[in-house]
């Protein structure tokens, strides 16, 4: 019989993954991952360890309440403790009433950790394995059998390494899944002793990889090469010292690369935004060069290759980003040639052709600002409004006639304040003043700006600050150094990104602030005027 092709996903992310730093996931975020995962066609989710921790028992009692499709929950938890059987084992029998389909059992592979960490005899350990394994066999759950550092096991003691599998599939496990738990190990060798392994065990076989030598990925896919039907990893690879292997890499690997069935192409499209899902719940920003699922996985900057991928998008990109939720991106700098200018005009819906000489005049302006500082890469709110201007299709809302701000601070912070007064010419050339505190010079401005505005525009109170970066451009000027302010701000529709460059780092503030409320009153109107186009289509 031919072996089959399909590729079952593990999911460790809330219990692994939980173990990064600064990674504390809530009950209501276990949960609501939980759904997640199950969406995207996971197969199997490890909830947590019963045992270790109040919070992971509550989530195997809520988590029974959800209505999942597909994947199976499991419970992780350890071999029992040598000298008591696993049926009176506390930790063992707190994995059986998780009431879990699937509990996956971590026992010692390694010679070293049995001898040193266990302080028991290797015979010992046998008869722990396999006590507990069938224990859990006789409650009719499914087994998942995780060597711990299996590879490293494997190099030390090749025959006592074997001999754990050997009693786990005896004592009935479903599974045997092999870790290399320190994260040391390189493909090669990896491969070599999946292959070994693969022609003296029976059972079904898995991988599970961390991360330290940056071969999780990597050594996962080798074993899928050389017979393992199981990959454990965590989202966006997050964990414990280093992180696991990366699902998100996994998964795109396995369906694009080797050709191989795990989820279905639909579900495919769900790894980007569920990476940045499981980044918001673990209050991470997303890592922006993350392969596959990151926001610059397919970003282009240069000129040359924005204008080859304009052409044939397989010049400079391995896949489609669709095929993985993703987009393409046009990066805008003082890289970027006519290619460019004309992309970014389709993305923001302006008419524009090579022979038009605002083409060039774009460009131009472009470099000189960036030579003086500035950088549109992450402030496309701002070149929107560089091109809307060049084109003429720009309208002043409102004009600031002056902004000042004032600040005070004392050694024992019982004098610290910042207090802006802004006054605003509105749309008819009436005047408004408005004075604010706030916790630093920029949020004073920020809300008096906005206190000013909304007499003329209602619509600015749903406009938040999401994001707000410092570059100082030439450190050896010391305090009189240019500073580049990147703002990113959004409202219940979109998020965009404004620059302000100066000597002053309140006025490059101040600039990148009003840029940000000026995009915010212009979308409005573009939002409106796409609404009103589209039902005249229909």
């Amino acid at each position: 019989m031919a072996e089959s092709k399909k590729i079952f996903v593990y999911d460790t992310t809330l219990r692994d993954g939980s173990q990064a730093e600064e990674v504390n996931f809530s009950l209501m975020d276990k949960l609501r991952i939980t759904e997640e995962l199950d969406g995207l066609g996971i197969h199997y989710i490890e909830g947590g360890w019963p045992g270790s921790n109040p919070k992971d028992e509550e989530f195997f009692k809520e988590v029974r309440k959800l209505s999942l499709k597909l994947a199976k929950i499991t419970a992780f938890g350890a071999t029992c403790r040598y000298g008591r059987p696993a049926s009176e084992d506390n930790n063992i029998r707190k994995l059986i009433d998780s009431k879990t389909p699937v509990v996956t059992l971590f026992g010692k592979t390694w010679d070293f950790h049995v001898r040193d960490a266990l302080k028991i005899s290797l015979k010992g350990n046998l008869e722990i394995i396999r006590d507990s394994v069938a224990f859990i066999k006789s409650k009719r759950r499914e087994v998942v059998y995780d060597a711990e550092h299996f590879f490293d096991g494997y190099k030390a003691n090749r025959e006592f390494a074997m001999k754990t599998l050997q009693i786990a599939e005896e004592a009935g496990a479903d599974w045997i899944v092999l870790c290399d738990t320190n994260g040391g190990s390189m493909p090669l060798e990896i491969g070599e002793m999946v292959e070994d392994v693969k022609k003296r065990c029976k059972v079904p076989l898995g991988i599970h990889c961390h991360n330290d030598g940056e071969m999780g990925v990597a050594n996962t896919i080798i074993g899928i090469q050389k017979g393992v039907t199981q990959v454990q990893g965590t989202i966006n690879g997050i964990g414990e010292r280093c992180g696991n292997a990366n699902l998100c890499s996994i998964i795109a690997n396995v369906m694009l690369k080797l050709n191989r069935s795990c989820i279905s192409k639909s579900q495919m499209k769900q790894l980007t935004p569920i990476s940045r899902f499981v980044s918001e719940l673990a209050n991470q920003r997303p890592w922006r060069g993350q392969p596959y699922v990151g926001k610059s996985a397919f970003a282009h900057k240069g000129g040359i290759h924005i204008n080859a991928v304009m052409k044939n998008p397989l010049t400079y990109e391995h896949v489609t980003p669709e095929s993985v939720g993703n987009i393409r991106r046009i990066l805008v700098s003082d890289l970027s040639g006519r290619s460019s200018i004309l992309q970014k005009a389709e993305e923001f819906g302006i008419k524009m052709n090579s022979k038009d000489p605002n083409t060039q005049e774009i460009l131009k302006e472009l470099k000189d600002l960036e030579h003086r500082g500035y950088q549109f890469e992450g402030a496309e709110g701002s070149f929107e409004m560089l091109m809307r201007k060049a084109q003429g299709h720009w309208k002043r809302y409102f004009e600031v006639v002056r902004a000042h701000v004032i600040i005070s601070f004392s050694p024992d912070h019982t004098a610290n304040f910042s207090e802006a007064a802004v006054k605003i010419r509105g749309p008819n050339g009436q005047e408004e003043h408005a004075v604010a505190e706030g916790n630093g010079p920029v949020n004073a401005l920020d809300t008096a700006l906005r206190k000013a505005l909304k007499r003329f525009y209602p619509e600015l109170e749903d406009l938040r600050l999401h994001d707000f970066k410092v570059r100082i451009l030439d450190e050896k000027a010391g305090t009189a150094a240019k500073t580049r302010v990147l703002i990113e701000s959004g409202d219940d529709f979109k998020k965009w990104g404004t620059v302000g460059v100066s000597e002053n780092i309140i006025e490059a503030s101040w600039k990148a602030l009003v840029d940000s409320v000026d995009y915010k009153l212009h979308q409005k109107n573009y939002r409106n005027h796409n609404s009103k186009n589209s039902k005249a289509k229909k």
